[in-house]
């Protein structure tokens, strides 16, 4: 990839100026017209350390209004990012849709920085992040700025006369130039590996920076141009097609539902119940401290029917936990900026960090149970959401944490007399709201919802748990069991 640039490409002064000012007039109109188009847009530039990385995402940012877009650098992980899976830092900083990420760097310094052993899972881990991302609207803009060795060490020479920039050339730096070859050698796997039709590199000769930026600008212009005319032509569709009617559940006609294999007949007896509960608390907490030093986090994830005993079970679960080391974390309908990002972004965003417990009462599921019946995602959108959640857990426990996944479920006849106690009992009756009633019609649509989610989505490392819960001491003691036997299983 790399050798097949052209490093004596150049630009007159003259021509600079002619065409910058063209090239900054465009850029700011199709900024205008991604955020009127609600399009997230990243940028990512990245290049050879002094291939003028700085001056070239300057002279196009100068082009754009400032309050549309976010620029960020990184280097090696520190503080916050370490207690983290990788890509955490990452979706952080995803600009809304509407608004430009610019990344110096990015991602990228992540592949460079790994050992040979590691480099294709970070490649891998880099591909399923830029994947969703464009999958749910997003335009990415990749940049490789290239320069020769020669021209490095001319450039590395010239920034240390600059009593000013000196600081900027280290010894590393000097280090990697002698290195040049082998890193280039990595750096074209990377381009190659990384590079896709939704989200290309562009490698572009930097030795002439005028050059350069009207190249990169012309580019963005380009993707800009390209996703702009592709989301008029979806959104036409969409307005031909009209609102889609409710669609039934993926899992084949005469194929069993994992819930109908679940016993709900499963009973604790109750004086029992209260010495199981005392101990098996006793031993989670002493779990939790446990976690602590090797930083392992963990997140417990709670699904269930409407009146199944969640919150219930969450309250004994965190009983008897130190509150400095959990939190839990209630899930209701998407509001203010995580309406306009991915539907993962706001669980990336309350993941615990090491040594930490998150609990999750509902979840990234919503995207495959209720935003699916209720028709508030798309068909392809939650189709393809099994496959992105898969990833999402995979990255999580690939990061070592601790991933417990509860179905709580009950008959629909015991969600009946739930529903009608909570009617009948003063201090039950918020519990009981006519959304609830709304939903119970919907039972059906909903069990297809939930056996394609058991079957599509519990997985070697994220298996789904289902709590047998017409007894609620019974569901209780399982979900205990459960979390302090995933715990324990980690820390051995």
């Amino acid at each position: 990839m790399l050798d097949s640039v052209d490093l004596k490409a150049e630009m007159s002064k003259e021509a600079f100026r002619e065409a910058r000012e063209a090239v900054s007039r465009r850029l700011g109109e199709i900024q205008r017209q991604a955020r009127d188009a609600q399009l997230p847009v990243l940028l990512v530039f990245d290049g050879w350390q002094a291939s003028g990385l700085g001056t070239v995402i300057g002279k196009i940012l100068a082009a754009l209004d400032p309050r549309g877009y976010k620029l960020y650098t990184f280097d090696v992980p520190v503080d916050e990012a370490l207690l983290r899976p990788p890509m955490w830092r990452y979706w952080m900083t995803l600009p809304p849709r509407g608004g430009i990420g610019v990344y110096d760097g990015g991602w990228y310094g992540d592949v460079l920085r790994a050992k040979k052993k590691d480099r294709a899972d970070v490649c891998r881990r880099i591909g399923v992040f830029e994947r969703q991302q464009a999958d749910d609207g997003a335009v990415i803009v990749k940049i490789w700025l290239h320069i020769s060795k020669k021209e490095q060490a001319k450039r590395f020479r010239k920034i240390e006369k600059d009593e000013a920039r000196a600081w900027r050339i280290t010894r590393q730096d000097w280090r990697h130039h002698e290195q040049y070859e082998s890193r280039c050698r990595i750096v074209d796997e990377m381009l190659e590996e990384t590079s896709t039709d939704y989200a290309p590199w562009t490698v572009i000769p930097a030795e002439n920076l005028r050059y350069a930026t009207i190249e990169a600008a012309k580019t963005i212009i380009g993707a800009l141009e390209g996703a702009l005319g592709k989301s008029g032509e979806l959104a036409a569709r969409a307005g031909r097609a009209g609102a889609r009617p409710h669609r039934d559940a993926d899992t084949k006609r005469g194929s069993r539902s994992p819930l109908e294999d679940v016993d709900l007949t499963l009973t604790v007896d109750p004086e029992d119940y209260q010495r199981q509960l005392e101990k098996l608390q006793d031993k989670l907490l002493e779990a939790e401290h446990l976690l602590y030093l090797p930083r392992v986090p963990v997140v417990i994830v709670y699904e269930g029917w409407d009146a199944s005993g969640k919150g219930g079970n969450i309250k004994r679960l965190v009983a008897s936990l130190d509150h400095r080391g959990f939190e839990v974390i209630p899930v209701g309908p998407p509001v203010g900026d995580e309406k306009t990002h991915h539907y993962l972004w706001r669980f990336w965003k309350s993941l615990p960090k090491g040594g930490h417990i998150t609990i999750f009462d509902r979840s990234w599921y919503g995207r495959v149970l209720v935003e699916r019946v209720e028709g508030l995602a798309t068909a392809s959108e939650w189709s393809r959401a099994y496959n992105e959640i898969n990833e999402f857990e995979n990255e999580l426990t690939d990061y070592g944490m601790v991933l417990v996944k509860f179905w709580m479920h009950i008959s629909k006849e015991e969600q009946l007399r739930r529903f009608e106690l909570r009617q009948q009992t003063p201090w039950k009756t918020w519990k009981i709201t006519e959304e609830d009633w709304r939903n119970r019609e919907k039972w059906d649509a909903y069990y297809g919802a939930v056996s394609d989610m058991l079957v599509k989505t519990s997985t070697a490392n994220a298996p789904w748990t289902i709590i047998e819960g017409n007894n609620k001491l019974h569901a209780r003691i399982k979900a205990l069991r459960t979390v302090l036997g995933a715990i324990n299983a980690r820390l051995k």
